[in-house]
């Protein structure tokens, strides 16, 4: 059974990797769009996420801080690895055009208040960041875990500060309502 799941786990890692090539290749904005609002975000992820899966998969390697002695955990964060893939693929393919990886206003931009974004402002990054969970849980140890989780966390939330700074000069009033209704990350919390 462990091999399944450890085959099951690099596909998962290839599944996360391919995608987000992709997503970083084809989701790009465009020459008519308001680009000037991204101050780097995207190369930050791109740096903060690529690291911090080599730090947690290195360290899991050299160090023993198990979360616990039980399987279930590989289990668990490989749930939440796949979860977080689907999901995300998810929530891209729901906001359409309006979509880019990096921060940007579109012509004719609207606020999704829908589906997920009901209860969320950015349940793409949620999902990312559930699957960095996931990896961290994976891995059973619980330096991997803080090294999975929270160099994406920090990225993403400083993302998510210049997003909102974006949306806030371009929506105003609405986007402030919005925001009042709703949480960043997890719904209902934070």
């Amino acid at each position: 059974m462990m091999n399944t799941l450890q085959i099951l786990f690099s596909i998962s890692m290839a599944a996360w990797l391919i995608t987000e090539i992709l997503y970083k290749n084809m989701l790009k904005s465009g020459k008519e769009d308001k680009k000037d609002k991204d101050k780097s975000t995207l190369n930050i992820l791109w740096m903060a996420i690529p690291f911090s899966i080599a730090a947690s998969v290195s360290t899991s390697y050299m160090t023993q801080f198990p979360i616990t002695e039980d399987t279930w955990i590989l289990y668990l964060g490989e749930a939440f690895i796949w979860i977080g893939i689907i999901f995300r693929f998810i929530i891209i393919k729901s906001l359409g055009k309006y979509f880019t990886v990096d921060v940007t206003i579109k012509e004719n931009h609207q606020i999704k208040k829908e589906g997920f974004y009901k209860y969320l402002r950015h349940p793409s990054y949620s999902f990312s960041l559930l699957t960095s969970l996931g990896l961290g849980l994976y891995l059973n140890n619980w330096l991997s875990l803080i090294l999975a989780f929270l160099p994406p966390f920090f990225a993403f939330l400083y993302r998510i500060k210049i997003e909102e700074q974006a949306l806030m000069e371009q929506f105003g009033d609405e986007y402030l309502e919005y925001r009042k209704k709703t949480k960043k990350l997890i719904p209902f919390i934070y």
